[in-house]
């Protein structure tokens, strides 16, 4: 009797050890997360993208050579290296701060301490657990990030799919049978199975059933070795990091022509010792705050951006203003604008407006402001709508807008000049296009009477 009550008490204590332990395992895999990690993974992914030697020499030959991020924006070189640099380095933060909070699920105690050690690496450049990768490793682990944003890309469509099948099979069972319906039901439970073998199969194959410790260790060491470039590339310093960018070509070397490290001065802000240090990531994100001359500051950037294309529409065909649309671009006016726009145009409206010559150079002179501000009006949508849907294309982007060539850093006045010009230009040539249009219906109303 004693020997039958311990087999049931050991039974017991062993199916309680395998529940517990595959509770255990089901809880370290990363399940429906893999969506949010698939998103951090594309994100690293377009970091390091904009890191590469490519991207840098094509920042520094054509991006800060944007005729209008020169006319309203900043003609100082350091100053616009400056705030791409912090620019990559806050959205590094913003990646970093959703990795700690996902690491604290791993089982390995330095995963967990993510957070505390990113913040040492940021400011001191210790990396005390070799996380920095070399490149020949980071080009590995960056094929495999993609290999797993893609496939859980593809899991993501496959379980709506299913979803869409069990949706459309629960329908047709609400209803009354039919031998049409039982046909198309038989159909719907095979395509159903085969869709539940699909998704089964990339569950295997993309992050869903990867351990938390798995995943978050590959997040961990790509985004040690993404800051590492990145102080590499814009201020010299190294880390560990094998430099494969010539120092001619980086931008480090327009930024900081010196060779001596230790007498750098960090755009963002100097990282030197004082009585009140300031960390890496905060230097950084002082610059992202736009001044107060600024389009930014004044949370006009994207109207401006949007008054800018209209125009921009309306210029290409004049003769198809109407005086409702006219109207309508006038009423998006601030006030500022308006009152400048009064005093150019007063007098004017009783004028005629029949001088094809002036006509012409109005014409070549607005065409001359849209080729240099149009670009930063259109590069101010893109920058805004990526942010506010790129949770919904977890695919890196390939090209990467950014902040300095939007308007959200133009100086209020210069660009307000430019759009009052643009519309006094716009004026006088949809004035010019009514009047020939009413001399042609004119002459062509007298030859029709004669």
């Amino acid at each position: 009797m004693a020997l039958e009550t311990w087999l049931i008490k050991l039974k017991k204590t062993i199916s309680n050890t395998l529940d517990t332990a595959r509770s255990s395992n089901h809880k370290a895999n990363v399940g429906v997360l893999s969506f949010e990690i698939a998103g951090h993974m594309s994100k690293l992914l377009q970091l390091w993208n904009c890191l590469s030697d490519t991207t840098i020499i094509r920042l520094r030959d054509e991006s800060l050579s944007l005729e209008g991020v020169h006319k309203i924006v900043s003609n100082d070189e350091s100053f616009l290296l400056g705030l791409a640099c912090a620019e990559m380095a806050e959205n590094i933060r913003v990646v970093a701060k959703s990795i700690s909070r996902i690491s604290k699920r791993c089982q390995d105690s330095d995963l967990q301490g993510f957070g505390g050690w990113f913040d040492e690496f940021a400011n001191s450049g210790h990396d005390r657990h070799g996380w920095v990768l070399s490149s020949k490793d980071m080009e590995a682990k960056r094929k495999k990030m993609d290999k797993y944003v893609t496939i859980t890309v593809t899991l993501y469509k496959e379980m709506e799919e299913l979803s869409t099948i069990e949706n459309c099979l629960r329908k047709c069972k609400e209803y009354k049978p039919s031998s049409i319906k039982e046909q198309k039901i038989v159909d719907l439970q095979t395509k159903l199975f085969w869709q539940r073998q699909e998704v089964k199969y990339l569950k295997e194959r993309c992050l869903w059933n990867k351990s938390f410790d798995m995943v978050v260790s590959i997040l961990v060491r790509s985004i040690f070795t993404i800051l590492a470039r990145l102080k590499l590339v814009f201020f010299g310093f190294e880390f560990g990091y094998p430099s494969c960018l010539p120092r001619s070509l980086s931008a480090s070397a327009t930024v900081h022509p010196t060779q001596n490290p230790d007498t750098f001065h960090f755009v963002s802000g100097p990282l030197k010792t004082s009585s009140k240090p300031v960390s890496f990531f905060e230097s950084n994100s002082k610059l992202l705050k736009p001044p107060s001359s600024t389009l930014g500051a004044a949370a006009l950037a994207l109207h401006y951006a949007n008054l800018i294309i209209i125009m921009e529409k309306m210029i290409k065909s004049p003769q198809l203003v109407g005086i409702d649309a006219r109207d309508d671009l006038y009423s998006m006016l601030p006030s500022s604008i308006s009152s400048c726009l009064r005093g150019r145009l007063k007098g004017r409206g009783l004028s005629s407006a029949s001088d094809p010559v002036l006509a012409g150079e109005w014409r070549t002179a607005v065409r001359s402001i849209l080729g240099w501000l149009s670009p930063l009006a259109h590069n101010t949508i893109k920058w805004q709508s990526e942010r506010s849907f790129e949770h919904q294309n977890l695919l890196p982007k390939t090209n990467v807008i950014l902040l300095f060539q939007t308007l959200f850093f133009a100086n209020k006045e210069k660009t307000e000049a430019a759009i009052t010009e643009l519309l006094v230009g716009l004026n006088y040539i949809w004035r010019f296009e009514r009047e020939m249009t009413a001399k042609a219906f004119f002459h062509c109303t007298n030859f029709n009477d004669i």
